[in-house]
């Protein structure tokens, strides 16, 4: 998939992940506050969280795009990182620490009983149908992917560099659950005629949504530090850069996630003696383009001729990976 279409592929599941959630939360809200139930409260604070997470990841996934310039020679890709981190951090604020409250509220001060408890269920069944729908578009992007990449979809979430989707996958599936959570302290709530149920469901939405936005921020965090491309590619550059004529060996191979299917790609080689300076030049400018080509999601390429037999240099490797590269051929994944 082209970064033009991947990235219109993220935005339109944010979209409408915002355009469900912005609609569900009015009517959590407006159901909360006619029926007094914490729950509903809670699931309607879980959606404004939402909401303000989606803006957020629009946000990352339009900056992101932007071209680079003379500020930042690599791009503005990791921007998408940044955003990423901000929303996570919403999901804790704005939806997190309400539930909680309310939840705390709810137990130690009780509600009063509504005649209306019905429109609760009505509700939450309106919001299963839009969050369900959001949740399906987000499913089917994650598995796309996956695909692509040929990785199982478990894999794909755990290591994408696309943050969007896997925050909308991890948001739609958390307000399923929670619409589960709010449904059972309601009927609880109704058959026992005490809102500690109500209250209870309060803060376990208010202890799901911690997690996720945890697991959303630890995720993010390690790509904004600038994490490697994953295994497999890193050994497919390094096996094909040695099936290049002029190399003799790959010494060292270091690459960053600079944004989403942006990698940056630096090798320390050993170069075959049989070639002069001008030629490897041009050998040089070849594998830059050709590397490029092969890999679409290489983005720059930094080539440095050095020795093999440097030994400073084949200890930092061997600290780095576990293994020396040159003349290795076990695979990175084997580590």
């Amino acid at each position: 998939m082209g970064r033009g279409r991947e990235h219109d592929q993220s935005a339109f599941t944010v979209v409408l992940a915002l355009a469900a959630n912005a609609g569900v939360g009015l009517l959590k809200l407006g159901a909360g506050l006619l029926t007094g139930s914490g729950a509903l409260l809670s699931e309607a604070a879980h959606s404004v969280g939402d909401v303000s997470t989606q803006l957020m990841l629009l946000t990352a996934v339009r900056r992101s795009a932007k071209p680079a310039d003379r500020r930042h020679p690599f791009g503005y890709g990791k921007e998408r990182y940044f955003w990423a981190l901000l929303a996570a951090c919403g999901v804790l604020v704005s939806g997190a620490i309400f539930s909680v409250y309310e939840g705390i509220r709810t137990i130690t001060e009780g509600s009063e009983e509504s005649s209306l408890l019905w429109v609760n269920y009505l509700v939450l069944g309106l919001a299963l149908v839009m969050e369900g729908t959001s949740l399906v578009q987000a499913v089917r992007q994650v598995r796309r992917d996956a695909a692509e990449h040929d990785e199982s979809v478990p894999r794909r979430l755990a290591g994408t560099d696309d943050p969007a989707p896997r925050a909308v996958f991890a948001e739609d599936l958390t307000a399923v659950i929670g619409i589960g959570l709010a449904a059972a302290g309601v009927a609880l709530h109704q058959l026992t005629g005490s809102a500690v149920w109500d209250g209870v469901a309060s803060l376990a939405i208010g202890g799901l949504l911690t997690v996720v936005a945890f697991l959303l921020a630890q995720s993010t965090k390690t790509l904004l530090i600038g994490r490697q491309a994953d295994s497999r590619t890193l050994r497919s550059i390094e096996l094909w850069l040695e099936e290049q004529p002029e190399i003799d060996d790959v010494v060292d191979l270091m690459t960053m996630l600079t944004g989403t299917d942006q990698v940056l790609v630096c090798a320390r080689v050993d170069v075959v003696d049989d070639y002069r300076a001008g030629q490897l030049e041009e050998a040089f400018a070849r594998i830059d383009v050709e590397l490029r080509k092969e890999f679409a999601d290489v983005h720059e390429v930094f080539i440095q001729p050095v020795p093999r037999t440097n030994r400073e240099l084949r200890e930092r490797v061997l600290h780095r990976y576990g293994r020396e590269m040159a003349d290795q051929p076990e695979d990175l994944t084997a580590r």
